[in-house]
């Protein structure tokens, strides 16, 4: 395998948060089975000709998590290109289940894609079966290795780093000293958000010269929102204040939940007892709006770990369609990269700059972040 290679996203992941903002879940025009746009004309105007395909795990691309990340970025790659959603442009294939995963597979490349992502470890399997039988197709995994197969790209990211700044804004901002995780499926690649979190949790609460327990729970799914709502109202309600959730389309309950609870405060009540939800992957600010009991705008998402999955599948893209596609690569993406983040949310000047100093250590070298918990 070539050597794994780090790139900086830095430019391309500007761009991409600006042209992604008025994407949102815009995906949902393809039916849920996988089905593509066939007759779309693909390529606008002097556009450039190149097809690309995305499958989605089962959290689909309005999880407003990880899957849908990963589709905004795609749709930037249209818009930057002057490419269009169909049948020899761009495309999602959203999985209900695992069992669809090597049909959606199969069929984008029948349907003539060029470049075909698995988004998830959940599909590392189907995507090296498909690269073996299908050699000049090329294949993305996204959030795992292939090695050894010159045409498929590997991504991966350093969730833990983002996930340890996420734990030094939970234990400054707690006011019960007791906060929560709660993760979809176990794995390597959740194994990082919880190990991360719980080091940056324990780490400045002992800075801080106090105890700060943290909760720690699996839904065992990405799309399961009544479990996420259930497994968050258990946390609340047993003390915690502030939950990171790593849990795809689960999470949507973790929020549901938090708003539930904050909705019947008045406004006056919400400074001593409102709780909290750190989100995932994208900046999730706008799942967390809710109305007060006293009628008051309030928004209950304390911060969101970031994860440059759009524009990871953009970079890549553009790479296959100026035939430099980087097979056989192991590309990661970390804090120095710009590949992860933390965005300023609502915490408070002391916790940020506490956070953007673990930040630059992190950079250094001079703070280690474990990867499993």
């Amino acid at each position: 395998m070539k050597k794994a290679n780090k790139w900086r996203l830095g430019v391309v992941a500007l761009a991409s948060v600006m042209v992604l903002g008025a994407c949102g879940g815009g995906g949902n025009s393809t039916d849920s089975s996988g089905g593509t746009d066939k007759g779309t004309d693909s390529s606008a105007a002097g556009g450039k000709k190149y097809s690309v395909a995305l499958v989605t795990d089962t959290g689909g691309v309005d999880d407003k998590s990880f899957n849908q990340s990963a589709w905004e970025g795609m749709q930037a790659w249209g818009n930057e290109n002057g490419i269009k959603k169909g049948v020899g442009g761009y495309n999602y294939f959203q999985s209900q289940n695992a069992s669809d995963y090597a049909n959606h597979i199969n069929t984008a490349v029948n349907n003539g894609f060029q470049t075909i992502f698995g988004i998830g470890y959940l599909l590392k399997p189907d995507i090296q079966k498909a690269a073996t039988q299908f050699p000049d197709t090329t294949f993305g995994i996204i959030d795992d290795e292939i090695p050894d197969m010159d045409n498929v790209v590997s991504a991966t990211f350093a969730d833990h780093e983002a996930s340890y700044l996420a734990g030094i804004a939970a234990a400054y901002m707690t006011k019960t000293n007791t906060v929560g995780f709660i993760g979809g499926a176990e794995g390597p690649v959740i194994d990082r958000f919880e190990a991360g979190f719980n080091k940056g949790v324990n780490d400045t609460a002992e800075k801080l010269g106090k105890k700060v327990e943290v909760k720690n729970q699996y839904a065992g799914d990405f799309s399961a929102p009544d479990k996420g709502k259930s497994i968050a109202a258990s946390m609340y309600n047993g003390g915690a204040d502030i939950i990171f959730h790593a849990s795809g389309g689960t999470g949507v309950g973790v929020f549901a939940e938090a708003i539930a609870k904050n909705e019947q405060k008045t406004e006056a009540e919400l400074k001593d007892e409102q709780v909290w939800v750190i989100g995932v992957d994208r900046d999730q600010e706008a799942d967390g709006a809710f109305t007060t009991k006293d009628g008051k705008k309030a928004n209950c998402t304390l911060t969101s770990t970031l994860k440059g999955v759009g524009a990871a599948v953009q970079d890549i893209s553009n790479r296959a369609m100026n035939g430099e596609f980087p097979g056989g690569e192991h590309l990661t993406y970390a804090l120095k990269d710009g590949g992860v983040d933390l965005t300023a949310g609502v915490i408070s000047e002391e916790a940020q700059k506490a956070v953007d100093e673990a930040k630059q250590g992190i950079i250094d070298g001079d703070i280690e972040v474990p990867e499993k918990p």
